[in-house]
């Protein structure tokens, strides 16, 4: 099979597949860097015991990129094993993906494909009613009222694309009158037409037209003719079940999603990488691994952690917890229902009341499962009086919340109903904003550095039309924000009137071992929540004034950030993260006593460890290996006789025999450090 090196030509969005060169295997292979971090390549199979600190020193996308300093990467980076690390076979054939943005022939093709699937769709079932049908990231789709499809359907479907395509019929853009166009409407029988048509307010209304045979309302951009698609590099891969306007009271409609590319080898490209992100679906390592479950009966969307996704979960709030505390903030804990009230206050009964459960009758008051953390800072703030001395106050909870979300919109543990948010509030003055904003920035790099996350994708969101505060105050955050990221050195994009409407922001994309940016840190200024409880401090002149209160999270929620994790590492977690260290496996029973003894010395060392046995050596290898030990270590007769281990790692095969000691030593060394064994 030859290599396939994919090239992302532009940023995209939150969930864009491909960042950086990305060289495709069929088995893992490792990756060779300069010492001085130059002409780093981060592949999507890299080795595991520098992958997962690996970091690139220059930006892989465009203009809103941002890289860790380097500085900041040699602290996080092991730079002295290059004797594990094995050449990168050379590419044997390049294929650029470009992206909607980059391509406008690549978006005109695929927004015609949805037409002429569309089109396709009423051929064979001539009952169906179309909705719409939009070009996405990596293809498109079609809304359609009709009886429920299966793979066999779209295959059909493929076949009915591929003759319209053969026959280069033209795409002909027309302009009609409103009336006009709900005659035509009205003559079809098609009624989700008829209300897309009312929400249009443009005049003229654009229609175009496939031939002469089947036309949809759309603004546009289309290729010139069918023709100009390469049925080849078109493909349809899924239908799924999609509520009219999104509205769970509307009818329920089927959705085809389809890709679509300029030539087949970008096809090819693309499917390789799917079957790759296939392979690392955190769902299903989750449970093959035993990390964590969504128990029917308890319900979707609440995340069950088994004891070794536990282990993992402890580790990253271990070190959330002590790195937010060397920076100097105040831990906290706080509950997690609140009398009704509180929500009424902070405006979320009014604003967010969808995205919020039922409240609970107690005593003839009501109370509310906590949406979000920041009232419950607030009210820990208003506790006693505070001066202006007492600024900057930073802190942060490891809460749990509770979104309500529709069974359809569960996936995994991206989406679920209640997570752990790493929520962080300060109340700082005017004058700090910068200083407290550029602090978050390096707090954020260096937590985000420890799992090898040194490229992101920032963006800064300015004041909106809406919004509450003066002119001075949203300039003064705003401009503190930038300068704070100026001073950081990091590029970012300026996404004008996207703030929100209580104050400016700051939102930052991780990139993962497949390219793929995922939504993470966030940085809020809010000039709503202080003036809707009234806090305030007294100044330097003894007049009560308000303090500027930023929101600010790092990973986000704790079970997101571990699907991530789970993905990005493919199931290999880093030595440090991993849930179990080491396994010692016994040549024969014969060899258990010694084996527990050697893993009773290594708990006392605090390395996690577990003894297998019961197999022929062999097998217990093999389930090590699946099961993803980053160590194994086995013990026979001759390293009973030594008081040694014989030891060998997933990734770097046999690396000899060792005293307990050693092994001990080097094991809590790279678990200090961060690096491999």
């Amino acid at each position: 099979m030859p290599i396939l090196v994919i090239h992302r030509m532009a940023m995209a969005t939150t969930f864009s597949l491909f960042s950086h060169s990305i060289r495709l295997l069929s088995k893992p292979f490792s990756v060779k860097r300069s010492r001085k971090f130059s002409d780093t390549e981060l592949t999507a199979f890299a080795v595991y015991s520098k992958r997962n600190a690996l970091c690139s020193s220059s930006p892989s996308s465009s203009f809103s990129s941002a890289v860790a300093t380097s500085e900041s990467i040699q602290t996080a980076v092991d730079v002295d094993e290059e004797k594990n690390l094995a050449d990168v076979p050379e590419p044997e054939g390049k294929v650029v993906l470009p992206t909607n943005e980059s391509s406008e022939r690549l978006l005109k093709i695929r927004h015609t494909c949805a037409h002429v699937m569309a089109m396709a769709v009423q051929k064979l079932y001539p009952d169906a009613k179309v909705t719409i049908g939009p070009w996405i990231e990596n293809g498109f789709y079609y809304d359609f009222d009709m009886e429920p499809l299966t793979d066999k359907d779209l295959k059909k479907i493929k076949k009915e694309m591929d003759r319209i395509i053969a026959r280069n019929l033209l795409l002909i853009r027309e302009e009609v009158s409103r009336e006009e166009a709900r005659k035509r409407i009205l003559s079809l029988n098609e009624p989700y037409k008829l209300e897309i048509l009312e929400s249009i307010k443009e005049e003229p209304i654009t229609i175009y037209h496939i031939g002469h045979e089947w036309w949809d309302l759309c603004a546009g951009p289309h290729v010139d003719s069918t023709g100009n698609i390469n049925k080849k590099a078109v493909e349809l891969e899924s239908v799924a079940g999609a509520y009219w306007r999104g509205d769970e009271r509307r009818p329920m409609l089927q959705r085809i999603y389809g890709t679509a590319w300029e030539n087949e080898d970008q096809l090819k490209a693309y499917l390789h990488f799917k079957e790759e992100a296939k392979r690392r679906d955190h769902r299903r390592l989750g449970q093959d691994l035993d990390l964590f479950s969504i128990q029917d009966d308890a319900g979707g969307g609440l995340v069950f952690w088994h004891p070794k996704g536990a282990i993992v979960r402890h580790m990253i709030e271990d070190s959330w917890k002590r790195i937010h505390i060397e920076h100097g903030y105040d831990l906290l804990y706080t509950p997690h229902v609140a009398r009704a009230d509180l929500w009424r206050i902070s405006g979320h009964l009014d604003f967010y009341r969808e995205n919020m459960y039922d409240q609970m009758k107690i005593e003839d008051e009501f109370y509310q499962l906590r949406p979000m953390n920041c009232p419950y800072h607030i009210l820990v703030y208003k506790r006693k009086l505070h001066s202006y001395r007492d600024f900057p106050i930073r802190v942060a909870e490891l809460g749990t919340v509770y979104r309500y979300e529709l069974s359809g919109s569960l996936h995994g543990l991206f989406r679920v109903r209640g997570f752990t948010q790493d929520d962080a509030h300060i109340f700082c003055l005017e004058d700090q904003i910068k200083d407290e904003i550029r602090g978050v920035l390096d707090l954020t790099e260096k937590i985000l550095l420890q799992f090898g996350f040194c490229h992101y994708e920032v963006n800064l969101s300015t004041r909106p039309d809406k919004a509450v505060g003066g002119d001075d105050i949203w300039e003064k955050a705003t401009s503190a924000l930038r300068d704070a990221l100026d001073d950081k050195g990091w590029k970012y994009k300026v996404d004008e009137g996207g703030g929100a409407f209580y104050g400016p922001k700051i939102d930052l994309k991780i990139e993962d071992a497949l390219g793929r940016k995922w939504q993470c840190s966030t940085i809020q200024v809010d000039f709503n929540l202080p003036q809707r409880f009234d806090i305030t401090y007294v100044g330097s002149n003894s007049e009560k004034k308000r303090p500027i209160m930023i929101h600010r999270a790092v990973l986000g929620s704790l079970e997101r950030f571990f699907g991530v994790l789970i993905e990005h590492y493919a199931g290999d977690f880093p030595l440090w993260l991993s849930p179990v260290q080491a396994r010692l496996l016994p040549v024969t029973d014969t060899q258990l006593p010694y084996c527990y003894e050697v893993a009773t010395k290594m708990k006392a060392e605090g390395i996690r460890v577990e003894v297998c046995h019961g197999e022929r050596l062999p097998k217990l290898i093999r389930n090590a290996e699946k099961q993803r030990i980053p160590l194994m270590a086995v013990l026979g007769p001759k390293e009973v006789e030594t008081q040694t281990l014989t030891v060998r790692s997933r990734f770097g095969g046999e690396l000899g025999t060792m005293p307990v000691d050693d092994f001990i030593r080097r094991i809590k060394v790279a678990d200090k450090n961060r690096t491999s064994f």
